[in-house]
């Protein structure tokens, strides 16, 4: 490989997440009058170019309601069947938003990922130190001296962080049942058995207020529910995504059929799972100080007491392996939600997006995060003190210095994430945009054209390389141990860190293949929290 002699200053060029993973933030709906409105006009975060204004009285009553509208009582969903685009054809798909990224500019959309204040320019000299041991300033924490990667090179397995961490469930179960009720233990039974009953009476009350409750409304034979019932009532949910009917009705039919299936009928009435599945509850309206919080975390109010307690329980009861994924899940969501994203590669396509960390061996959900919005950043001279960086950190947290290699695609992936993961004991492996911060002139201004099939060049410094390649099309690589490895496959030469990256970086979507064999949240429902409850249950 040869390493070009001249640099450049690099140009930032505006762009927006493409169809790597991530949503698309510009989204076209209809207007009142016909005419298409762009969905950046509805701000949930107000742009860092004006200060925030006041909530108004009728926004705080919508965001104290935020997703709290009535169950319908329709049909079921139809099963979605998975049907992702390969993780091999998604490397290449970087390079199809050129059209893309200039409707952002001409927008001016907010990318995220703080732009770089000059270019660094390539250097033989030799890397900085960034051992975990190291007391960088962090001035030149993320001083990137890029140069050609020697020939020969160090074995890939000699740079990567040492793992030594014991694998597996923490707690042996007997059955699958110990399993369920280690993560659904009584104390969070109770907690949402509570706010339950609080809220069934608070229905109760709004409804004989509006004088819309009648003689036959269920509300009216409202009786506490307890632990024990709350245990059926999942059992309930849980057989439903096992025994799939078309309709909700139907696991309640006594007609002695091929179809019977008297469980549901000897364990709850129909009636009684309908007003449980309306009155279910996870956190106490009253206590919601719309002022206190932000607009991300009033959105997620009624649903963030489940999201914490899981992932407490799932980081407590598994040991992660050595290969961690970092990727985005979609919850499908038909109905109109502002929070609402659209990810064509995904087999939801449309709907509640959560950011998670699975393992890629198994696809263990390990911890996740739902997307709402993102909260402003109060500094953009730190390189990762963007959104994305910070997310992935947020989702690391406890990880540090186990030895744990994270697999990410190019919405995430920027050399100062890497370093900065280095920092932490991790090593970090994925595409790269060749418009993210710090990648050197002669990588960023490489195209196709400019390469031959097969061709792969590219640069280190120290810590972190970057890599690119020209197959089918160009894609770009980073990795904190690959360098320029090869294997041979199909009779032709392609780098370690593509085949890699096939293997290991389909975690997120193990996960959801496995969830889709069983549609448990397929019920309709006008309530989006429901939903994703039943998704993550």
């Amino acid at each position: 490989m040869e390493w070009p002699g001249t640099s450049g200053a690099s140009t930032p060029v505006m762009e927006r997440p493409g169809p790597s993973g991530a949503s698309t933030p510009v989204m076209e709906r209809p207007g009142p009058s016909g005419a298409s409105t762009s969905a950046t006009e509805r701000r949930v975060i107000p742009s860092s170019s004006r200060p925030p204004r006041p909530l108004r009285e009728d926004e705080i009553i919508a965001l104290l309601n935020y997703g709290s509208e009535e169950d319908s009582e329709g049909e079921d969903e139809e099963i979605l069947q998975p049907s992702l685009v390969p993780r091999a054809t998604r490397m290449w798909l970087d390079e199809e938003d050129e059209e893309v990224e200039e409707e952002a500019e001409r927008l001016n959309i907010n990318l995220e990922w703080p732009r770089p204040p000059q270019p660094l320019r390539p250097s033989a000299s030799a890397p900085v130190d960034v051992s975990p041991t190291s007391t960088l300033d962090p001035i030149y924490k993320f001083k990137f001296e890029w140069r050609n990667i020697s020939m020969p090179q160090i074995e890939p397995h000699l740079r990567r962080e040492l793992f030594s961490e014991i694998i597996g469930p923490s707690v042996s179960f007997a059955t699958p049942y110990d399993a369920f009720i280690a993560i659904w233990d009584r104390e969070i039974m109770q907690v949402i058995v509570t706010e339950t009953n609080i809220y069934a009476q608070q229905v109760a009350t709004a409804m004989l207020a509006s004088g819309t409750i009648g003689p036959h409304s269920r509300i009216t034979r409202w009786q506490d529910t307890n632990v024990d019932e709350l245990y059926t009532y999942f059992a309930i949910v849980l057989a439903m995504g096992v025994v799939v009917k078309s309709c909700l009705e139907d696991y309640w039919h006594t007609a002695r059929d091929i179809f019977y299936t008297p469980g549901f009928a000897a364990d709850m009435s129909y009636d009684r799972f309908q007003l449980l599945s309306k009155c279910l509850h996870f956190n106490n309206n009253e206590y919601c100080d719309i002022t206190m919080l932000t607009r991300r975390q009033a959105k997620l109010y009624k649903i963030q007491p489940i999201v914490d307690h899981l992932n407490t329980k799932f980081s407590e009861l598994y040991n992660l392996s050595r290969n961690l994924a970092v990727d985005e899940s979609l919850t499908m969501w038909k109905g109109w939600l502002d929070i609402n994203q659209f990810i064509p590669n995904k087999a939801a396509t449309i709907g509640i997006k959560t950011y998670e960390v699975c393992e890629s061996r198994s696809g263990y959900l390990w911890r996740f995060e739902v997307h709402a919005g993102h909260d402003i950043s109060t500094s953009q001279d730190d390189p990762i003190s963007g959104t994305v960086p910070a997310l992935v950190l947020r989702l690391l947290s406890g990880l540090e210095h186990k030895g744990h290699t994270i697999w990410m695609d190019n919405f995430y992936n920027s050399p100062a994430l890497a370093r900065e993961l280095k920092t932490r004991g991790f090593d970090c492996v994925g595409t790269l945009r060749t418009n993210r911060q710090f990648v050197p002139y002669e990588l960023t201004s490489l195209t196709k054209k400019d390469m031959t099939v097969g061709q792969v060049t590219g640069c280190t410094s120290g810590d972190v390389d970057l890599l690119v390649w020209k197959d089918k099309n160009r894609v770009a690589f980073i990795s904190t141990y690959h360098g320029l490895a090869s294997v041979r496959f199909e009779e032709r030469l392609k780098p370690t860190v593509a085949c890699d990256y096939n293997v290991c970086m389909g975690g997120v979507d193990r996960k959801d293949q496995q969830l889709a064999m069983y549609p448990i949240e397929r019920r309709r429902t006008r309530v989006w929290y429901k939903k994703l409850f039943r998704r993550v249950s």
